[in-house]
């Protein structure tokens, strides 16, 4: 696949393919078809995709072995586009298709058992071996600049093609569009750099340097905000998925009536139930579908998408996405109180209970562009359970009116949970609030390793300098929607190895009490704490390094098994010993022989600690 091949797939998703899709998202048949897909695609856009689809699901096999299944699948389609449609494999499923030819082949560990179960078993099966943890394949390994721009002018194609593989076995769950629009960037900034080659005065490694991040920022983004969506749909199921892209749908259009924020619910969720289950084609079209439709309906949506809806289609998702919400219709009451007062709730809710729910939750919504989207599912919930208590036989008239208050106190407690964090972080800056958050993470889930709570506690520092800047109507959902999927990604870990009762409980409960309850652990009992070898605090000459942030990471990790070792620790013994810590490393590191001082003392401040932890 050449380089003017992968501008043409991107070109032709590009195209308004409108007149060639299937006119409904529930035309399901029609558009798993092999044919029909090849027909709308076309041989170098299907092979492509099909490409990227084979390294997602075999992310340990060979790019060659890669090709050739995507060579195969795109022979077969072709076929089935020509004349063959009574063959009994052009009537198959997509998906089906693509397992099957996986199926086929031999000495792949790991997937016997998936091949040996029935369809959807064996999709279900296949996904939960898609692994985007980092480390599961090793990272990429950055050549010599001028040996990829030598290979960049002799391979180009093979070079554009064994990106998007390395790339799509790297991010299972990252959206084909998404790969092949960073292949072109990619392309682009091999272009751009080499060029100038010859340049004496040009710096090829500076070029890639600077270059670099732009080409991978949606790598990390959209596949991180992917794998989160499914694993809300994949852990807490359809309605709860439909909930949460009715809460942001409402805020995104609050002039758009309930039917048609209903339809974009539908049509969303149905969206992302393709995502998730690989069919990565449909997926596409899918999304296809639903950018004509909110472009073409903007008189009824937001006047704010006019932009967006003129840019390339790849282009165009994350501009929607990122676009702020349309103003609210100046006639809009400020209360939903019709929902508590009216006296045919009850017989509404009893009637059409989803229907009544999805309404308030739609009208309330509207209203707050203010609160999270966690925080409006959670009211949803306080809302439905006050039904469930209010209209059963017998319950006080005033039931209902007693939920204003709770909704109060809940709305009081959030906001105050956020603001009291920005404020200690204001206060104490980006290293000590990360290291008050170390403290709390490794009480409540000393499992975890020291890396994997260094990175968690770094992402959640960077939203508080994110968000803590922001204004009061916008620190809300800024906080708390960036923190949901850092929860969402120790959910997962937790899932891939489960790491306590208490985080099982939050994972798994409820998606709208997540973010509280994890709040809310303190610290894990049942930890059996590490015992005092002498491996576990070690003291060295690269503590004195002048790189401030390679010695904040040491720091960290002494940090984190000291609370591993004596997790009861309390503030007063915490400063203590890092008093003294501080005090013996500049002491070590202002001698002629840091190594022979940290060799003395060190063992001496560990026995101090110890006396002092036990006392």
């Amino acid at each position: 696949m050449n380089r003017r091949t992968v501008i043409y797939v991107i070109l032709l998703v590009s195209l308004p393919i409108v007149k060639a899709l299937p006119g409904s998202y529930q035309d399901r048949e029609g558009k798993n078809s092999i044919g029909q897909r090849f027909l709308q695609l076309q041989k170098n856009n299907f092979q492509a995709l099909a490409l990227v689809m084979f390294a997602q699901y075999m992310q340990g096999g060979t790019f060659g072995r890669a090709v050739k299944m995507a060579e195969d699948v795109t022979d077969l389609a072709k076929r089935c586009a020509a004349a063959a449609r009574d063959n009994p494999d052009c009537l198959k499923p997509l998906d089906k298709i693509f397992l099957d030819r996986v199926c086929e082949e031999e000495n792949l560990p790991g997937f016997t058992d998936c091949c040996a179960k029935k369809d959807p078993e064996r999709n279900d099966c296949f996904l939960t071996l898609k692994n985007s943890s980092r480390g599961f394949i090793s990272p990429f390994e950055r050549p010599n600049a001028e040996a990829a721009c030598k290979n960049h002018s002799q391979n180009q194609h093979l070079l554009t093609e064994h990106f998007i593989y390395e790339v799509a076995r790297r991010h299972p769950f990252l959206y084909a569009p998404t790969i092949l629009s960073v292949a072109i960037r990619y392309d682009e900034m091999m272009k751009n750099c080499c060029r100038s080659s010859e340049d004496l005065t040009h710096n090829l490694e500076e070029c890639f340097q600077r270059q670099a991040p732009k080409v991978v920022k949606p790598i990390k983004e959209d596949g991180l905000r992917q794998e989160h969506t499914c694993g809300i749909l994949h852990k807490f199921g359809e309605r709860t998925l439909k909930a949460l892209k009715l809460v942001q749908i409402s805020q995104k259009f609050p002039k758009a009536d309930f039917v048609t924020v209903s339809k974009l619910v539908m049509d969303v969720t149905n969206m992302h139930k393709d995502c998730c289950r690989g069919d990565m084609l449909g997926c596409m079209h899918d999304r296809e579908e639903l950018l004509h439709y909110v472009c073409t309906s903007q008189d009824i949506l937001s006047s704010k998408i006019k932009q967006c809806c003129e840019k390339p289609l790849l282009q165009r998702s994350e501009c929607i996405v990122n676009t702020e919400n349309n103003d609210k219709p100046a006639d809009l009451s400020p209360h939903v109180r019709e929902f508590i007062e009216d006296k045919g709730i009850c017989e509404r809710f009893a009637q059409e209970k989803d229907t009544h729910l999805a309404r308030f939750l739609y009208e309330y919504s509207r209203r707050h562009p203010e609160f999270s989207a966690q925080m409006l599912l959670r009211i949803g919930k306080g809302y439905e359970d006050l039904l469930h208590e209010c209209c059963k036989p017998g319950a006080p008239e005033d039931c209902c009116s007693r939920g204003e208050e709770e909704l109060k106190k809940h709305i009081y407690e959030t906001e105050s949970v956020m603001k009291t964090s920005c404020d200690i972080y204001k206060e104490k800056g980006d290293y000590y609030f990360q290291n008050e958050l170390l403290m709390s993470f490794t009480k409540k889930m000393p499992q975890l390793t020291s890396a994997e709570l260094i990175k968690f506690t770094k992402q959640m520092t960077t939203i508080g300098s994110k968000c803590c800047q922001l204004s009061l109507d916008k620190l809300l959902p800024c906080a708390e929607e960036n923190l949901d999927l850092v929860l969402g990604e120790i959910c997962r870990r937790h899932l891939r190895d489960p790491i306590n009762p208490g985080v099982c409980h939050c994972c798994s409960s409820s998606y709208a009490l997540r973010r509280p309850c994890i709040g809310k652990l303190e610290m894990d009992e049942q930890y059996v704490p590490l015992s005092l070898t002498p491996g576990l605090f070690t003291f060295h000459e690269d503590l004195c390094t002048t790189e401030e942030e390679k010695l904040q990471h040491k720091k960290q990790e002494m940090l984190i098994n000291l609370i591993k070792y004596k997790p009861q620790i309390t503030q007063e013994q915490l400063t203590a010993i890092t008093v003294a810590f501080t005090t013996m490393r500049e002491q070590c590191c202002r001698g002629g022989n840091p190594q022979a001082c940290f060799a003395k003392e060190g063992p001496e401040l560990i026995k101090r600690s110890e006396k002092m932890l036990s006392a």
